[in-house]
């Protein structure tokens, strides 16, 4: 859906890196790695989105990092359209209103950290969730959305054992009731 609306594979990968999760902080040579695109069409990206108000850059050492600016008048929208782009909105929409006993849903993964993936990592925190239908509503979706969605389910008892070997950063809670 973005690629019809922005030419620009760099500016998409950016914008997920970014705009999904608003904690996510690179530096250029992370992201070329992270990427796998050039440093110079990720430059020319960073300067644009710079320029434009979208990111903020603070220096440390040698490196300038870059961060989401989340009081631009547009992060909203950039947000809503990522998490669309990706299919996060169907997924939250179609489950959420389906199971009762849902208390927080978390995307965890590669996508968590801003780098676009086929595979839709989640955690689904609830007590005494109905996992068949869990896996009905997994399958439907994966039709729909043309990614796979791997998921866990813990109890509230269990995240938070999860959560003390996580850092916070690998997290990104996406709905919670």
């Amino acid at each position: 859906m973005l690629e019809a609306l922005i030419t620009s594979k760099t500016r998409i990968n950016l914008l997920l890196k970014f705009f999904l999760n608003s904690s996510n902080k690179a530096w250029l040579r992370s992201l070329e790695s992270d990427l796998g695109e050039s440093t110079n069409a990720i430059r020319l990206e960073l300067n644009r989105l710079f320029k434009a108000g979208l990111l903020i850059t603070v220096d440390e050492g040698n490196k300038k990092i870059y961060t989401a600016n989340t009081a631009h008048p547009l992060y909203l929208e950039i947000h809503n359209l990522v998490k669309k782009h990706i299919g996060l909105d169907r997924i939250i929409d179609k489950i959420t209103s389906r199971l009762p006993n849902l208390d927080k849903v978390f995307l965890v993964g590669k996508l968590a950290n801003g780098i676009d993936s086929k595979v839709i990592d989640l955690w689904f925190i609830g007590n005494q969730l109905d996992k068949k239908y869990l896996l009905e509503l997994v399958e439907k979706l994966e039709q729909k959305l043309n990614r796979k969605i791997r998921y866990i389910i813990l109890s509230n008892t269990e995240l938070a054992n999860f959560l003390k070997g996580k850092s916070a950063d690998e997290l990104l809670l996406v709905w919670e009731r």
